[in-house]
């Protein structure tokens, strides 16, 4: 590894990835949502759409990982320049159509970061003895709406235009993308390969000589976490959906409105860190279940009392725990397929998660359309959703295969 690229240790590198992909990519339009809509005359259903398209490419760049045989690297350096490059096309273009096309591509490039940082970082983590230090990778996600956020706060009060807004964006970016770049120039410097052996495969036959070594087998997918993540992200997705829009009826200042964003961010990445040490003491699926009945709580109790501190407490209970999920979800599907399946493994997980995150606000859609369901249905519905979805993780059984392979740190 070269000097330049030790500067960042692996880990604040993950962070960066992810920070960028989601923080920027994926949730940067939340904030910068209320300034389209002052100066570019965006209609609350028309931001409904580009946020739906977000979702759809999300599915979409995983299910494509599924398909594809770009190693983890190829993933993460291919989907950080694609969350640059369309970011900076939201504020270079003005027309609303684009738009749909640059989030649905945004949420695309966001798929292949989250696989591909958790890939890479997860399997050199275990290798190097560190799995504790995953929660300072997956806290770039807090870390990156947090940022967002105070940007667009700080733009506004400038006065600047959301376009510009889209550009400094798409220039932080790329500093986040620069600061990254260590896990893919590491992994091409200290992990050369025969030609013969395609770049995705991690473990080889160590006794068949160097000219018939063969890629071992891939392992097949654990459809118990595909289903419990996908449950997940049904449940997780209404009251990100629905709980702003309560939390406006009920907050007339705007400014205090936008506090909420940093504060969700601030609790994201704070969660990670805790959660990493709780690892210490207990399983992976305890920490999934527990977080997940505590978010079905939060969940619930802007249902029951409509006051404003029911609401921050919902915002706390979701913000504190739906990156401890991702982490210790992915951390198991590393555990349960090893590391030559992770990849897939990761990339049908979060295809799962996508989906259920398209299933969630149109099913409530229907219902509301149909039979005039109130909001407060929405929140009941996540809440039962993601208490029903907590039961089977205790019962997952992964067997942690990450030990029993051969690990090469790449």
């Amino acid at each position: 590894m070269s000097s330049r690229a030790s500067l960042i240790p692996l880990p604040f590198a993950g962070l960066l990835a992810l920070a960028v992909a989601m923080g920027i990519g994926r949730f940067a339009f939340t904030p910068i949502l209320p300034m389209m809509q002052a100066d570019q005359g965006l209609s609350l259903a028309q931001g409904g759409w580009l946020a739906s398209a977000n979702y759809l490419g999300y599915l979409l760049g995983a299910l494509l990982v599924t398909h594809l045989s770009w190693s983890p690297a190829r993933l993460l350096r291919s989907g950080l320049w694609l969350v640059v490059l369309m970011t900076a096309a939201m504020g270079l273009d003005n027309h609303w159509v684009g738009w749909l096309l640059w989030r649905l591509l945004a949420g695309v490039a966001s798929a292949w970061v989250m696989i591909g940082t958790a890939s890479l970082c997860i399997a050199r983590l275990n290798a190097q003895g560190k799995e504790r230090h995953s929660g300072i990778v997956f806290a770039g996600v807090g870390c990156g709406i947090t940022f967002a956020g105070l940007a667009c706060m700080g733009l506004t009060l400038l006065g600047t235009a959301s376009s510009h807004a889209w550009l400094w964006l798409a220039a932080a970016a790329l500093l986040g993308l620069i600061g990254a770049s260590m896990l893919w120039r590491s992994s091409s410097q200290a992990d050369p390969r025969p030609a013969a052996i395609p770049p995705e495969t991690d473990v080889v036959d160590k006794q068949a000589p160097a000219s018939q070594a063969t890629p071992a087998p891939i392992p097949p997918l654990h459809w118990g976490l595909i289903l419990c993540y996908g449950v997940y992200g049904f449940g997780y997705i209404l009251p990100a959906t629905f709980l702003p829009a309560q939390a406006r009826l009920l907050v007339p200042d705007p400014w205090l409105f936008s506090l909420a964003w940093p504060i969700f961010g601030l609790a994201s990445a704070a969660s990670t860190l805790i959660a990493s040490r709780l690892a210490r003491r207990f399983s992976r699926q305890k920490i999934w279940a527990g977080a997940q009945i505590l978010m079905a709580i939060g969940v619930l109790l802007p249902a029951l009392w409509h006051t404003l501190a029911a609401i921050l407490l919902a915002a706390l209970c979701v913000g504190s725990t739906f990156m401890v999920i991702t982490m210790v979800g992915l951390q198991e599907a590393q555990a349960a397929v090893g590391r030559i399946g992770a990849k897939r493994q990761m990339a049908a997980m979060t295809a799962s998660f996508a989906l259920g995150q398209l299933i969630g606000p149109l099913f409530f859609s229907l219902t509301h359309a149909l039979f005039g369901a109130p909001l407060e249905f929405a929140l009941v519905l996540g809440t039962l959703g993601l208490i029903a979805g907590a039961l089977p993780i205790l019962r997952l059984r992964t067997c942690d295969k990450v030990t029993s392979q051969t690990e090469i740190s790449p």
